[in-house]
């Protein structure tokens, strides 16, 4: 009998060794996958702010930067459909980053920079890092959105006219 509850008491422990073995693991993984989300908001925000400073090589560094933070970055919890449809747009983001990062015409970049928001924000719920705010932000009198952590209206495609031209169209 003694060694019969020897053996179960081994077990116990041993069960619950695995089952924090294994909670450790998963805080791992959420921990990286929540560090994969701030890079790739971070990086976008990155580009957006170097467009605000009109810096075209500093834009296409950033736009390089979220390349590879995009890279990193997997969907979790979704639907076939959800996850297919994301991946199709973030591949979409990819080709436009990439036409960022190839050109340092500043016009050419915020054009691009246009569709990339607008891209990015369809996939910004299943990026937006826990416990920070993102918003949506449109210029109105062009229609041009982008994003950004901050509700202070900045808008990086008339920085020098219409620096604070806009206004909080939805938020997350």
């Amino acid at each position: 009998m003694k060694r019969l509850t020897n053996v179960l008491i081994t077990l116990l422990a041993v069960i619950s060794f695995q089952g924090k073995a294994q909670d450790t693991v998963l805080n791992a993984a959420a921990q990286k996958q929540e560090a994969a989300k701030i890079a790739v908001v971070e990086s976008y925000l990155g580009i957006s702010n170097s467009l605000i400073l009109s810096d075209s090589l500093e834009t296409a560094k950033n736009a390089t930067a979220f390349l590879r933070s995009l890279e990193k970055f997997r969907f979790k919890k979704l639907t076939l459909e959800e996850m297919n449809a994301g991946t199709t747009t973030r591949a979409e983001i990819r080709v436009l980053a990439a036409k960022i990062a190839e050109t340092t015409n500043i016009n050419t970049q915020r054009k691009i920079f246009l569709e990339l928001s607008t891209k990015m924000w369809g996939i910004a719920k299943n990026v937006q890092p826990s416990g920070l705010p993102l918003y949506q932000q449109v210029c109105p009198m062009t229609g041009a959105t982008w994003i950004s952590k901050d509700q202070e209206i900045k808008n990086p495609y008339y920085p020098k006219n219409m620096l604070t031209c806009g206004e909080i169209k939805e938020r997350i």
